[in-house]
């Protein structure tokens, strides 16, 4: 079992959790907004404003709305200007931890960050401290019992993904970023279900850390994930299946 999966699962319930407290229109709200300011406003041109849609539809978002902060975040409409942080850490037993933000002030984010860090017995670190240990990767996860493994991978792959593997009963297709939506798309096209989708970094390797780190870790990264500003949070280690479950 892999770290990714488990952080992944946790995270995908917790998500279930934010839609009711109204805190996913937060997050896609900044994924819209920093797409359209890095790549325009029309998501025919933008893949990264297209996904961004694609998960502010998925939480309900009026097509106004989301038409508003695509302009605003191209600049066409005022508003606050936000920007992107990666901050890098350490997890209670050395594990490494990957923490995309979106903010409108960064001298507010970063304190707080580490603040979250530094109670849980973790610690910040510097640029590139950790990031070299991950690559970034289009996520696509689709329910074992949903699909053979061998078409799923037929298709994936003439859509330009690079792997498939079987993880907690899951079938997880990993895309370079510029095929992800290409492979999504394939996957949605051939009539199979789509559990979840989403751009993350994956750990090139993994780590194990087990007892009171593990639980320390798993409290660090839920309350970083519960930070207002935190859009993703990913880690190279691996959880145990008890700690997870208590997640």
């Amino acid at each position: 079992m892999s770290g990714h999966s488990h952080w992944a699962t946790i995270k995908h319930k917790k998500a279930a959790t934010d839609k009711k407290r109204g805190k996913a229109f937060n997050r896609v709200s900044k994924l819209i907004l920093i797409a359209a300011r890095n790549g325009g406003s029309d998501p025919d041109t933008n893949l990264s404003l297209r996904y961004a849609i694609d998960k502010a539809r998925e939480v309900n978002m009026p097509v106004d709305t989301i038409k508003r902060l695509a302009r605003r975040g191209a600049g066409e409409e005022p508003g606050q200007q936000i920007e992107e942080l990666l901050l890098e850490g350490f997890a209670p037993g050395g594990g490494a931890v990957l923490v995309e933000a979106v903010t409108d002030n960064r001298n507010r984010t970063v304190p707080e960050v580490r603040k979250i860090f530094e109670s849980h017995g973790g610690k910040l670190a510097g640029p590139n401290a950790v990031a070299w240990t991950f690559k970034r990767a289009g996520v696509v996860t689709v329910a074992a019992a949903d699909a053979d493994g061998e078409k799923l991978l037929e298709l994936a792959l003439e859509a330009g993904a690079e792997d498939l593997a079987e993880i907690d009963g899951a079938w997880r297709l990993t895309a370079p970023p510029e095929a992800f939506l290409a492979v999504k798309d394939a996957v949605a096209a051939a009539g199979i279900a789509i559990a979840s989708d989403e751009l993350a970094f994956l750990p090139e390797n993994e780590i194990e850390i087990a007892g009171a780190d593990a639980a320390k870790s798993l409290a660090l990264l839920s309350a970083l994930d519960d930070h207002d500003d935190v859009q993703n949070v990913s880690v190279n280690f691996q959880i145990p299946d008890e700690v997870a479950a208590s997640g």
